[in-house]
C-alpha cells in the first residue's frame, strides 16, 4: 500500500489531491481537506503548515535524497552519488500520485512557485550533503544543477512509461548528456578526415 494511504497524513494528502483535481487548488480550503480525510481542521496543521505543502510530502523527499547521498559508496564520484539518489525518488512519490500531483501543480501558479522553492531547498540540502563528503562548494552546486536537469528529463519519461524504472531512466538520461557534450573520438576523427587538405 502506498505511503500516502496508510495514516492520517496520508489521508490528508489523498483528500487534498482529490479536491484539488475536482474543484481547483484555489477553491479548496483546509477545512474541506480535513473533513474529506475524516479529521478536524486543527489536525491538518499537525502535519502541514498550509494547504500547498500537502502536495510536497513535507520534507520527506529532501530527507530521503540527503540520506541517500550520505550513505552512497565513498568510491562514487559526487555526480554518481547524486544520480543514484535522484533515481530513488520514486520511493517517496508513488508514480500514480506524482502523475496527478504534476497536473494539479501545472494548473496553479501558486503551486508552481512553491514547486520551484522546494526544488531550491532540496538543492541547498544536497549541496551541504556533498560538502560533508569533501566536495568544494562551487563544484557541489555545479554538479547538483546538472544532476537535477538529468533527473527532470528522466522523471518526465518515467511518468509516461510505467514499465521503465526511474533509476534506469536517470542512467539513460545521463548517458545521453555525455554523448551530447562529448562525442566519441572516432566521430571527431572522421570529421577531420573529411576536411579538404590545407593549401600550401
Amino acid at each position: 500500500m502506498p505511503r500516502w494511504e496508510a495514516d492520517a497524513q496520508g489521508r490528508l494528502e489523498r483528500a487534498a489531491l482529490e479536491l484539488f483535481e475536482t474543484q481547483g487548488f484555489e477553491r479548496t480550503t483546509v477545512a474541506q481537506i480535513a473533513g474529506a480525510a475524516g479529521l478536524k481542521e486543527r489536525s491538518f496543521y499537525r502535519y502541514f503548515p498550509d494547504k500547498r505543502e500537502v502536495l510536497f510530502a513535507g520534507n520527506q523527499l529532501e530527507a530521503h535524497l540527503v540520506a541517500q547521498v550520505e550513505a552512497a559508496d565513498p568510491e562514487l564520484t559526487p555526480f554518481e552519488a547524486l544520480l543514484s539518489a535522484l533515481g530513488s525518488a520514486d520511493e517517496v512519490f508513488p508514480r500514480e500520485f506524482l502523475l496527478r500531483r504534476t497536473a494539479v501543480i501545472a494548473a496553479s501558479p501558486a503551486l508552481a512557485e512553491r514547486d520551484l522553492i522546494k526544488l531550491a531547498d532540496i538543492a541547498d540540502a544536497l549541496a551541504r550533503a556533498l560538502e560533508r563528503r569533501g566536495v568544494e562548494p562551487g563544484e557541489a552546486r555545479f554538479v547538483i544543477d546538472v544532476a537535477i536537469v538529468i533527473s527532470r528529463r528522466a522523471t518526465s519519461r518515467w511518468l509516461t512509461d510505467p514499465d521503465a524504472p526511474l533509476s534506469e531512466l536517470v542512467t539513460q538520461a545521463a548517458a545521453e548528456l555525455r554523448t551530447a557534450v562529448a562525442p566519441s573520438a572516432p566521430t571527431v576523427r572522421r570529421e577531420e578526415e573529411q576536411r579538404p587538405p590545407a593549401s600550401t
